[in-house]
Parts: structure tokens; C-alpha cells; sequence
């Protein structure tokens, strides 16, 4: 029996992963998380003590890496060579190694091959910047989910301020202006419409209206709610 894959690609604040994982557990598929991912490959490297910032070190061990992820009980469960590791990668120690090791054109590919590996077993959504052009360039429905500037940096400022944060809205806009260039402009995998992704353009749309447009979608590829 075939499987159903969703790619969900975007810039950055367009609410990939919220909508992502909703999608997800409306459909009961797998959510996933391609940043979790690179947090749980910077930990491998982390609790082995192998310097991240030799590449030539981290390319030694890259095969030794398997990642996988189960969906139990409602909940996304990541598992690093067999270990449960879901909480140990949300530490700012893992974020930092993911930040290190995803700029190595090595452990991308071994990334890429393991998401699709996932993708051939189950039934999947999955979010990031090249999961529609590269990931899975045969999903069976693809969405290149976006919004303005403008909104993005006003989401993001509602939801750090919401958690006592002090931030400011001009420089969370520039930190976005920022970051788009630089997925837009990378060597590898650059972020990009997929030629047969979907357009789904949320300046104007809440949660809800994104979330019941894309189950639409959904149904028009085949995919029952």
C-alpha cells in the first residue's frame, strides 16, 4: 500500500510546524520535525565528544547515525540510535550543535536520506525549506506555505512578548528580512517554490482557516480525513 506524504515548505515565521503537526494529528500521520532531527545528529556528536567544528571529524562518524520517529500515545517520540531521546534534544546545548553540524553538506545528505527513509515507511508531513524541491520531490501533495514580512514579525513579536520576553518588533523584522535572504541565497538546497507546491498565503488567514484549506487539499489528492 502506498503511503501519504505532505511537504510543508515556507520561510521562516509562516507557522510551518504549528500547522504541520496539526495536520498531522488530524490525519493521524507522523509529524516529522526536521529541526528535531539536526538537534538529535548535533547530540550524537555531542555525547560521543567528537568536535563539531572540525568537518572532517563529523564526516567520519556521519553513517554511524541513525535517527528515527514514532508516533506514541499523540505524542512525536525521537529516537537517536535506538535511544529515546525527545527531551534530551530540546537543551540549548543540542540546539547549538544543530546550528553546527546543518551547515555540512555530508550530514545534510545523510539527512535527507533518512527523511526519506521515514517517508517510505509511513504516512507523513513534514515541514522545512527543501522538503518539496529535494526531500520528497514526490509528495503527494505540497504546500509552499508563506506571509508577509510584516505579519510574520508581528506573529513572532505577539508570541515572545506572550512569554515575558522583551523584544522588539523592528529587529525581529530585520532578523526575518535577514534570514530569508540567506535560506533564499544558499549554495545548498536554497529555499524555493516547488514548481507543483501549492501556494498558501496566510497574511490574512488565522490557524483554523490555514489548517481547514490545507485538509481540503488533502482530500483532493485522495488523503481521507
Amino acid at each position: 500500500m502506498k503511503n501519504f506524504s505532505i511537504a510543508i515548505d515556507g520561510p521562516a515565521g509562516a507557522g510551518k510546524s504549528t500547522v504541520a503537526k496539526e495536520i498531522a494529528k488530524r490525519l493521524k500521520f507522523i509529524y516529522i520535525d526536521t529541526g528535531a532531527m539536526y538537534r538529535a545528529f548535533g547530540l550524537y556528536y555531542l555525547k560521543n565528544n567528537i568536535s563539531l567544528d572540525n568537518e572532517e571529524d563529523v564526516n567520519k562518524y556521519v553513517s554511524q547515525v541513525t535517527i528515527e520517529m514514532e508516533n506514541q500515545a499523540g505524542e512525536n517520540k525521537l529516537f537517536l540510535n535506538q535511544e529515546d531521546v525527545t527531551k534530551e534534544i530540546r537543551t540549548e546545548e543540542a540546539s547549538r550543535g544543530a546550528s553546527k553540524v546543518s551547515v555540512y553538506p555530508m550530514v545534510r545528505e545523510k539527512m535527507v536520506e533518512l527523511q526519506q527513509e521515514m517517508a517510505s515507511k509511513n504516512n507523513v508531513v513534514m515541514d522545512g525549506r527543501d522538503i518539496g524541491t529535494v526531500v520528497l520531490p514526490h509528495a503527494t501533495l505540497k504546500i509552499y506555505l508563506t506571509a508577509s514580512v510584516e505579519v510574520r514579525a508581528e506573529r513572532r513579536y505577539k508570541e515572545q512578548t506572550e512569554k515575558g520576553m522583551d523584544v522588539n518588533l523592528d529587529d525581529i523584522k530585520k532578523d526575518i528580512e535577514e534570514r530569508d535572504y540567506r535560506d533564499m541565497h544558499r549554495e545548498t538546497s536554497p529555499l524555493k517554490q516547488a514548481s507543483d507546491a501549492i501556494l498558501v498565503d496566510t497574511s490574512s488567514m488565522n490557524k483554523d482557516e490555514v489548517i481547514s484549506e490545507i485538509l481540503k487539499l488533502c482530500q483532493d489528492r485522495g488523503i481521507e480525513l
